[in-house]
């Protein structure tokens, strides 16, 4: 249970960012919920938050902007307190399909921001109000342990880094007591597919997952709950994969 802790989940409007920002809501905890661009999503997640008892707020901003994670951490200590005991790095996406030949720079390098800098710079901007106890989650992705499916070098390059990232920043904030994990998705039913990844290749990579079908956003949430809890309070430096059996490390 995470009851009166206060959680941070950037991302956290829709897809897994939203079963996520329900599922710690459900636990007790009071959610400040980050989205980027779209209000509608946003406000239909902190409705239904609301409806269900929990307690929630929004803060629009983006996570590779420093004053709009500096705003982020404001609000949160303004809501509900000076502490922060709960941050979910959901933030970050493919952005696109291109091959080494066909990205430039800047496409590389937006990639990298939007998924590992943010990453960073979110954690070093909430680490310093978090008391000993707390938990940080971060998202990689089974991309990072297999490179990912087609144009996916930067996207996977990025989830990659995730993982040493945690893996570094969990022994350095160990001694503080506060752990460090990241999860692997793998095919997880969301926007994220229905986007980047055509159907008949959502269908084989179902057929080939021992468990023969997607994972549910539900169930990266109820996962991301367990390691923000004091239920796994000897769990750090892990990057837990969570793909059917898709992919084992």
């Amino acid at each position: 249970m995470m009851k009166d802790k206060v959680a941070v989940v950037t991302g956290g409007a829709r897809d897994i960012g939203k079963a996520v920002s329900k599922k710690l809501a459900s636990e007790g905890a009071k959610v400040v919920i980050n989205y980027f661009d779209n209000k509608d999503q946003a406000v239909e997640t902190l409705t239904e938050i609301k409806a269900e008892g929990g307690e929630a707020i929004l803060v629009q901003g983006d996570m590779t902007k420093q004053a709009d994670i500096d705003k982020m951490v404001h609000e949160a200590r303004e809501a509900y307190g000076d502490e922060i005991h709960c941050l979910v790095n959901i933030a970050g996406g493919l952005v696109g399909r291109k091959t080494i030949e066909e990205m430039d720079e800047d496409f590389f390098s937006f990639v990298i921001n939007l998924n590992l800098t943010s990453t960073f710079l979110v954690t070093k901007a909430v680490v310093p109000f978090m008391p000993a106890g707390s938990s940080i989650v971060n998202f990689a992705s089974q991309a990072g342990r297999d490179g990912g499916g087609p144009g996916a070098v930067a996207y996977s390059t990025a989830k990659g880094a995730v993982m040493t990232f945690t893996r570094g920043l969990a022994k350095e904030l160990g001694p503080k007591n506060i752990r460090v994990n990241a999860l692997c998705p793998g095919m997880i039913s969301t926007t994220f597919h229905d986007t980047f990844t055509k159907d008949e290749v959502r269908k084989n990579v179902a057929a080939g997952t021992p468990l023969r079908r997607e994972g549910e956003a539900s169930e990266v949430a109820n996962l991301v709950a367990c390691l923000a809890s004091a239920e796994t309070s000897f769990v750090t430096g892990t990057n837990i994969d969570i793909n059917g059996g898709l992919f084992f490390s």
